[in-house]
């Protein structure tokens, strides 16, 4: 499967195919034609595809960096470490990078090769859910500070994507939870087909006869947001929805107790609880919302009062003018924008 991202000179092909890691030399061949690259992993991800992607590159002088795994790793504070990794390598602005790993390498790798030297070329190989359907596409890369997630960042567009579904074959359950949050979002957002088809199924096991066209699902609503609204601040506010709590609830407990999609699919229930309550969703949206996401095994709510939140809250970067463009649904496949200060949130306990 191929689709591309028509964004004038930062176009970019995705590729969806089992097995395609294998073959990555003969795609980043295509759009690249310099000597050195640089591999930043994870110490999960790395041991299971390091040595097959860099065995892949050969004919290139590779240089591999494998980081811890986890949010923690996404710090600010962790960059002078990788830039200097990459001057002993004597990478230069010629040469390029790949981030072979979930969300955070994604994110991580992606901030490295935007901001090293100015900016170097970049690849991304997505090996989680989250990471193949939603943060590998876009562009958005970041690292957090203490104050918040996502702080700090830039956008930085990639030559290709190479996206292997078999790779979700080494998932642990908590990583495939982790991505059917944002899957299940976008049913939510854009696809009410996609949401029902989400619903046929009572596990990601049933689901994954169908892996392919899922991802390719969500990466096309992605692609479609991306191409009319590249920087974030109109219809690509819809990919928001459940964030801002989500977001909250990561940072209240240290990036360590929830996930990024398990704490969205919590955020995902709480807005949608508030703007039913408004009268602005269909009545039983909460419900379906709830059960789509028990079906895979995903929290429904966090234990937390709405009031322990909102310090976090306002740090988010959603925060302008200390108004902020919440994500509501109409209904399934719908969504619109509620603007609101953060206090709209007290208006609901769903503890």
């Amino acid at each position: 499967m191929d689709l591309k991202v028509n964004l004038g000179k930062d176009s970019y092909h995705i590729y969806i195919e089992q097995g395609i890691l294998k073959q990555a030399h003969r795609y980043i061949a295509e759009v690249y034609h310099g000597k050195k690259i640089a591999i930043i992993s994870d110490d999960n991800v790395f041991p299971l595809y390091g040595k097959e992607l860099s065995e892949s590159l050969k004919d290139y002088e590779v240089t591999q960096i494998v980081i811890p795994h986890g949010e923690l790793s996404k710090r600010f504070d962790i960059l002078p470490s990788l830039y200097s990794q990459l001057l002993e390598a004597h990478l230069t602005r010629s040469d390029m990078i790949i981030a072979l790993g979930g969300g955070v390498v994604g994110d991580l790798a992606g901030f490295v090769a935007a901001t090293y030297l100015r900016g170097v070329k970049f690849v991304q190989i997505p090996t989680s859910l989250l990471a193949q359907v939603d943060s590998s596409v876009g562009g958005k890369v970041a690292v957090d500070l203490p104050e918040g997630k996502n702080l700090v960042g830039a956008f930085k567009h990639p030559l290709l994507v190479l996206i292997d579904p078999l790779t979700l074959k080494s998932l642990d359950d908590h990583f495939i939870r982790d991505g059917m949050g944002e899957v299940i979002k976008y049913g939510c957002i854009k696809s009410a087909r996609l949401f029902e088809k989400l619903e046929s199924y009572q596990s990601f096991e049933a689901l994954y006869q169908d892996i392919d066209d899922i991802i390719y699902q969500c990466v096309d609503i992605k692609r479609d947001v991306v191409e009319k609204d590249l920087f974030d601040f109109g219809d690509r506010l819809a990919l928001n929805f459940g964030h801002t709590i989500g977001h909250a609830i990561e940072q209240y407990y240290h990036y360590e107790h929830y996930s990024h999609g398990e704490a969205v699919g919590v955020g995902m229930v709480d807005i949608t609880r508030i703007s039913e309550q408004r009268g602005i969703s269909a009545p039983g949206t909460t419900k379906r919302i709830i059960e789509a996401l028990e079906h895979y095994g995903l929290p429904t709510h966090c234990g937390l009062k709405s009031k322990d939140l909102l310090e976090a809250i306002s740090h988010d970067k959603k925060n302008i003018d200390n108004t902020f463009a919440f994500v509501v649904l109409n209904k399934i496949g719908e969504s619109a924008i509620l603007r609101h200060d953060a206090k709209m949130i007290l208006e609901v306990e769903e503890m």
